[in-house]
């Protein structure tokens, strides 16, 4: 049956829930990081300990793969996330009874945030293939659009939330995560099952094969390929976010609700953009727009790098953030339509292991490179490696360019 004029562009209630859990976890996630960085930060004084954290996220992101994206194309995909989540919500509360302590060692810390790693290793493949396999057609750019906004709402809202209840007890963040992922938790568990094709499940062995074809997969696919590897290189050398906590205390003076301001700037500056995207969609250049935004990314950081002023580094930080945000779209929309259905959750896995290494590996990056040229340094060099990344893309990968509509790349 056809439908009304009244029915198409609906969004169904089932994305409605997925959504609104995207938009918890983004603030219980955000929120979390931000407070263990700056308590991290606080116990040792060093800013090689921030990569270090970051480190310890991405180091099971990359080994679990192989194993997480066969498991989402294998089997319920919101059961996955669900597990996912549940492993966050144990990390959270594990998290709140270590800092009610006042520990002064860094290691149950650590451990908790490679458990978190192992969670989010499981959840992020089914969680980013799940709005393909739920949203109809006719709203799949428009319900991309709306993920990133969810998620950013939360990014911005979960940080300023930390900072004030930091200042209650040091302690209570983790609770308010906690509580964050439990809700989300059972939004995901009330979504119907999608229609989607499932693939046997099989053993371990079967599970690399997966992940190696999820490999060759990308690497045939110039478009898919020179997009995953931008954000890969970009942002590897763009890991500002990661010391934040460094640069509010020796750059800006700045405390935990300062801190707490700078991260919630960065969910503003992706939230506006999203919103914009989620009315009016990206339909045109999309190669050439992915490449300027990245580009626009490297400057800002660039300026942060050089700022002492609190409110050139908010605005700096937004605006980078807008342009990560249209990166993160285009990226969103044009891997999951380039590849066919039943190897979404292994090519996306891979994807994650690509996005972790950019955003932990950045991390550890910029940790290194502070403690050997010191912060303002290592942020400059970060800025200026990001536009060489985008000058060695537009050169070399000439099919991403030249990407014009999203419809030139969707094999089903």
């Amino acid at each position: 049956m056809t439908p009304t004029v009244a029915e198409q562009g609906t969004i169904p209630r089932p994305v409605k829930f997925l959504l609104f859990a995207f938009f918890l976890t983004g603030f219980a996630t955000v929120a979390q990081i931000t407070i263990i960085g700056k308590q991290v930060f606080d116990m040792t004084g060093r800013e090689l300990d921030l990569g270090l954290l970051g480190f310890a996220e991405f180091f099971p992101l990359a080994v679990l793969a192989p194993f997480t994206g066969s498991l989402a194309d294998r089997l319920d995909r919101r059961i996955v996330f669900a597990c996912g989540l549940l492993g966050e919500i144990m990390v959270s509360v594990g998290l709140f009874l270590v800092i009610r302590t006042s520990p002064t060692n860094i290691g149950p810390i650590f451990l908790l945030v490679t458990v978190y790693g192992v969670s989010r290793a499981v959840a992020s493949p089914a969680a980013r293939a799940l709005p393909i396999d739920l949203a109809p057609r006719d709203v799949l750019e428009r319900v991309t659009a709306l993920r990133s906004v969810a998620y950013q709402a939360g990014v911005i809202s979960g940080p300023i939330a930390a900072g004030v209840l930091f200042l209650v007890h040091p302690a209570a963040p983790y609770l308010m995560s906690a509580a964050a992922y439990i809700i989300g938790l059972c939004l995901v568990v009330t979504i119907p099952r999608p229609a989607t094709r499932k693939l046997a499940t099989t053993g371990g062995v079967q599970a690399f094969r997966d992940a190696r074809e999820g490999l060759r997969f990308i690497r045939r696919q110039p478009v898919v390929f020179g997009a995953i590897t931008l954000d890969l290189f970009a942002v590897l050398f763009g890991g500002v976010v990661a010391l934040l906590p460094a640069i509010c205390e020796k750059r800006l003076g700045v405390g935990a609700v300062g801190l707490g301001g700078l991260r919630a700037s960065i969910g503003a500056g992706a939230t506006g953009i999203a919103i914009l995207l989620s009315v009016r969609p990206l339909r045109q250049r999309i190669g050439p727009v992915l490449l300027a935004v990245v580009g626009l990314f490297g400057v800002m950081t660039i300026v942060i790098g050089l700022t002492r002023s609190y409110l050139v580094a908010f605005l700096a930080l937004a605006v980078a953030s807008a342009g990560d945000a249209v990166s993160v779209f285009i990226r969103s929309t044009l891997v999951p339509l380039a590849t066919p259905e039943e190897m979404r959750g292994r090519v996306l896995a891979v994807e994650n292991v690509f996005i972790g290494a950019s955003n932990e590996l950045g991390a550890v990056e910029s940790g290194i490179t502070a403690a050997a040229f010191g912060l303002v340094g290592a942020v400059l060099f970060g800025g200026i490696g990001t536009l060489l990344v985008v000058a060695v893309w537009w050169r070399y990968f000439p099919d991403l360019r030249r990407v014009n509509r999203f419809s030139d790349v969707r094999v089903n």
